[in-house]
């Protein structure tokens, strides 16, 4: 491993304004598709919904079923001045929400903000910038009144982060299951029914866990170098029955860098298994290396960011690098609703 490559400096790449994706491909699985073979050090261009086509019948896909839950509102103050909430986590530790709030002026311990029906009182300042909060709804009341009145939660580079009602659906996996998720896992948002079925024609078996993407997605990494950044911790699941696949299986493709740092997380002596604490603040980078999975299928993601990092610790950084001036001289979309690339390490 290089100096550079702990750097954050080194992870960073020119891309055109124009290749970042505004809005999903008009057919989600007709988006571009980049497979690169590690071991013949190839890359060929597809389509996605041809993907069946590259990946060996005895694969295991493996899925981030989470489902992004609508956790933006505007409101205000008491005093009648603006406020913005994001709900980082539907899971709250004694009775608090995790959130972002978003308005002119300082905000203290003790301040309440009404969003319609909904009241929030600041409880816990945290290091970070976001507050622990208390509510006057909770649990399944708190979420059918997010799906009533709030609003879907787009990254700041698509459109500015304000949603419409197109995101509702395109920001969506079409297995999404789980509410939990302030931002998609955008590697399975290029799946269709007709994409399942080409799998199956196959053989191809899908296997599932439930990861629950946190705002940390959007966290920068400030740090010089990248050791000295701190991942936040996620939650995550996984069946008993999905387990066995995994442990039966002899050639794991993760679909998404969320799915990988799950699977990285339960791999040990070289078997799966659910920790017990079911949260993960894995990181991973060149020189941490990647045990449970021969292949990945990510989306091009943003420079310097923990996600670049982690393509870097399968392929590396200079690799990697090399791999994105390609997709832009391509005109490979990039980001949440851009394109995607197959990373095959065996082949």
């Amino acid at each position: 491993m290089k100096r550079e490559d702990l750097l954050t400096e080194s992870y960073d790449y020119e891309l055109p304004e124009e290749l970042i994706a505004q809005r999903p491909a008009p057919e989600r699985d007709h988006s571009k598709l980049m497979v690169y073979k590690h071991k013949s050090d190839s890359v060929e261009h597809s389509k996605f919904h041809h993907i069946a086509d590259f990946l060996p019948k005895d694969t295991l896909l493996v899925l981030n079923q989470s489902k992004v839950f609508p956790c933006r509102l505007m409101g205000k103050k008491p005093t009648g001045g603006k406020a913005e909430v994001l709900f980082l986590s539907l899971l709250h530790e004694g009775g608090l929400y995790p959130v972002m709030l978003k308005t002119s002026g300082k905000k203290k311990l003790g301040d309440v903000f009404l969003f319609g029906e909904l009241k929030l009182k600041i409880e816990k300042v945290l290091e970070d910038g976001s507050f622990y909060v208390q509510t006057n709804l909770e649990g399944d009341d708190l979420l059918d009144y997010l799906e009533d009145k709030a609003q879907i939660p787009i990254p700041p580079y698509i459109r500015e982060g304000v949603a419409d009602e197109n995101d509702v659906n395109d920001y969506q996996t079409v297995y999404a299951k789980h509410a939990g998720s302030v931002a998609a896992p955008t590697a399975g948002l290029h799946f269709t029914n007709q994409v399942f079925d080409s799998l199956k024609e196959k053989g191809i078996d899908i296997a599932k866990v439930t990861l629950h993407v946190g705002a940390g997605t959007f966290k920068p990494v400030s740090a010089d170098e990248i050791t000295d950044h701190k991942m936040h911790s996620e939650h995550f699941d996984i069946s008993e029955e999905d387990l066995e696949k995994l442990n039966n299986a002899k050639n794991i493709f993760a679909v998404g860098t969320t799915t990988l740092r799950v699977l990285e997380s339960c791999y040990k002596d070289g078997k799966f298994a659910l920790p017990e604490e079911k949260s993960t603040d894995i990181f991973l980078y060149p020189g941490k290396e990647v045990k449970s999975i021969q292949g990945l299928i990510t989306n091009f993601h943003l420079p310097k960011s923990t996600l670049l990092m982690l393509v870097s610790s399968i392929v590396g950084r200079e690799k990697t690098l090399s791999l994105y001036k390609t997709a832009v001289e391509e005109k490979y979309r990039f980001f949440s609703y851009g394109d995607s690339m197959m990373i095959m390490r065996n082949e």
